[in-house]
């Protein structure tokens, strides 16, 4: 097992150091007042959705059709000024002090989160459909053309030739999502013995040469700062690589992967406070529209509208398996037996330190 396993904080941290910020210099902004004005002298409406990694490009889309389409509606121009960082780390800044009206992140768990602080409402994953996931993701490999160390599946990256990317599930959901696919699929493979499992992920995790904060930043480090053979990746953050480095990279699907849900609501008390509870829920909502939803498969998010989805089914592997979280007993579970301090992660890091 290599012993090459190190954590890297410069992204979260210069991504906290911003987030604060804007929470220093942005509150008028996001407080619902007329805060800008339109070329045509109309006032605008600003607001705040604090967002994950990779859907940077999905919302700079989405703020645009939101804004044109709620502006038809209601006669009102809005402006959404959306941020992002790693999920936990975007979490615990709302916590911690950022308007955030909305908040769209990578797991339920982050926004449970959220909620225990007193800013959401309980029963905020029943407001909207689909248990509030207007989208899903799964998980896949990144490789450099040709695919060169031959990785078709999670036991080909125990392999000592290979070197692993993929970010820190202390502060990105995105990583934690990998976690659990390649925890599930030792599991299987072992029949459930949690010492085997636990020695696959400390071997699989030991070939790990760096772990950034949030699913971005690993993305940068395989693709730009060219270091690592595999990226492990959200689909739709694979499928962007690809979209920009066409002959560069290829996508390989593991025989079992995940059911990503990333979690949407609206920050209660924020929202309450600047006076956008109804912009927040009609942001949010319209998610789940035809158009939006066209939106997300056109940036390579899995649509929760079953009958969309099938218009893409060209693109995605929609035969692929796929646990879920309930497979782990939903996510306070999970995220206790895994992820907490002292949690199975930190074990599997002694193991590999040791």
């Amino acid at each position: 097992m290599k012993n090459t396993f190190t954590r890297t904080f410069c992204t979260g941290i210069c991504t906290l150091t911003l987030l604060s910020a804007l929470c220093m210099t942005g509150c008028e902004s996001s407080s619902g007042a007329e805060s800008d004005t339109a070329d045509d002298g109309d006032a605008v409406i600003e607001f705040t959705n604090a967002s994950y990694d990779p859907t940077r490009e999905f919302y700079e889309a989405y703020d645009e059709l939101f804004a044109e389409y709620y502006y038809e509606k209601t006669g009102v121009r809005v402006e959404c000024v959306t941020s992002h960082g790693g999920s936990g780390s975007q979490a615990r800044s709302v916590i911690e002090g950022m308007e955030a009206d909305v908040v769209t992140l990578a797991l339920a768990h982050d926004i449970t989160l959220i909620e225990n602080n007193g800013l959401i409402e309980e029963g905020w994953i029943d407001e909207f459909d689909s248990n509030s996931s207007p989208y899903t993701s799964t998980i896949v490999f990144l490789v450099r053309s040709g695919n060169p160390c031959d990785i078709q599946d999670w036991d080909d990256l125990l392999s000592e030739n290979v070197e692993i990317i993929t970010p820190d599930p202390k502060s990105s959901g995105g990583a934690c999502w990998n976690f659990l696919a390649a925890w599930y699929y030792a599991d299987r493979l072992y029949d459930g013995d949690e010492t085997a499992v636990m020695e696959f992920m400390a071997d699989l995790y030991g070939n790990v040469s760096v772990m950034d904060s949030g699913a971005r930043g690993a993305t940068t480090t395989f693709v730009e700062n060219e270091q690592g053979d595999v990226l492990i990746a959200w689909e739709n953050e694979a499928y962007l690589t690809l979209e920009e480095y066409p002959d560069e990279y290829e996508i390989v699907t593991p025989s079992v992967s995940i059911k990503a849900e990333p979690s949407v609501a609206i920050v209660d008390e924020n929202a309450a406070k600047n006076g956008t509870e109804e912009i927040a829920k009609e942001y949010l909502s319209y998610l789940y529209s035809d158009e939006a939803q066209r939106m997300v498969g056109k940036y390579y998010y899995r649509p929760s509208n079953e009958t969309i989805l099938e218009e893409y089914a060209d693109r995605f592997d929609l035969e692929i398996e796929m646990c879920d979280i309930d497979d782990f007993g939903g996510w306070d579970a999970a995220y206790e037996k895994f992820f907490t301090d002292g949690g199975i992660f930190d074990q599997i890091y002694e193991m590999i330190e040791d």
